[in-house]
């Protein structure tokens, strides 16, 4: 899978990061970078269209590895400790959790398992998930991945089995910068009409350029001209001109309003803001995550 892809390369000091922002700014490659801007695909939306919010989640990546004892299933079960069983229970404490999870934080806790057991007909002993836990603020997912990492430890104590949890750093909730997402906006209402822009509200996907957010002023909206949820095999791109040079004008337009007259409103935006993080402050909060 894609995290176990990327932890192998970690492991051959390739990388440090799971996200590609994280990547660029601990190599420095964005230290003469003042602001940026970015535009996604939006879901199901093939015509001209144009999604903006102010915010949207942030989330930390999970491998979880329950460790049980082999034994044959039909002959001597009782030998065995099953791994399967313990993530089944860890599933369930999960969703115990979700009423304790505030609805203004935007919790979003999902898994997927990448490892099942060996044989049909052996007791599993070595199972395996990724997992997300995402949230409106860094305070909220860590608070929620508490509850993650409590629910894990209980399933495989219950069992009477162990649990590996590795969390690692994804991204940090995304601050879209009023002025800069204004500006584009209004670059993309005399493209496409304002009559098909529409403000999202938060959003609970994520993205790393909510790294970026924390450390300058930056905006990111979503752009029609796509079929299909993002992420899935359904999704095409259904009219070339809004997924692609729309989108490129309106950026295009946007850099020349912010470096117009001088740099007058690229200059107005960057007195006004107000980092959350420095580049080694941002640095040391990821390496503080485990």
């Amino acid at each position: 899978m894609e995290i176990e892809y990327r932890l192998e390369l970690k492991r051959r000091g390739e990388i440090e990061f799971l996200g590609g922002k994280a990547e660029l700014v601990r190599l420095g490659h964005l230290d003469d970078i003042q602001m940026a801007m970015l535009v996604h695909a939006a879901p199901s939306s093939p015509g001209p269209k144009l999604l903006h919010s102010s915010t949207s989640n942030g989330f930390v990546a999970k491998m979880v590895r329950f460790r049980g004892k082999a034994s044959h299933a039909g002959t001597a079960p009782a030998k065995g400790i099953n791994a399967l069983n313990m993530m089944a229970l860890a599933i369930m404490n999960i969703n115990a959790q979700r009423e304790m999870f505030r609805d203004e934080d935007t919790i979003r806790v999902h898994q997927i398992v990448t490892r099942g057991g060996e044989l049909v007909n052996i007791v599993p002993d070595d199972v395996r998930m990724e997992m997300f836990v995402r949230g409106k603020s860094v305070e909220a997912i860590q608070d929620a991945n508490a509850k993650v990492n409590r629910s894990l430890e209980a399933a495989a104590v219950a069992v009477g089995g162990e649990v590996e949890i590795q969390t690692i750093p994804g991204y940090l909730p995304r601050l879209n910068e009023t002025a800069m997402t204004s500006i584009l906006v209004d670059n993309f209402a005399g493209l496409i009409g304002r009559e098909n822009l529409k403000a999202e509200g938060h959003g609970t996907g994520s993205s790393d350029t909510g790294d970026l957010s924390h450390l300058m002023p930056m905006v990111e909206v979503k752009s029609g001209g796509f079929n299909g949820s993002f992420h899935t095999a359904s999704h095409t791109v259904a009219d070339e001109e809004q997924a692609y040079i729309v989108p490129a004008k309106a950026m295009a337009m946007t850099a020349v309003d912010l470096l117009a007259d001088n740099a007058k409103l690229a200059n107005e935006v960057l007195a006004g803001f107000k980092p959350k993080m420095t580049k080694t402050g941002y640095l040391a909060f990821l390496r503080s995550i485990q």
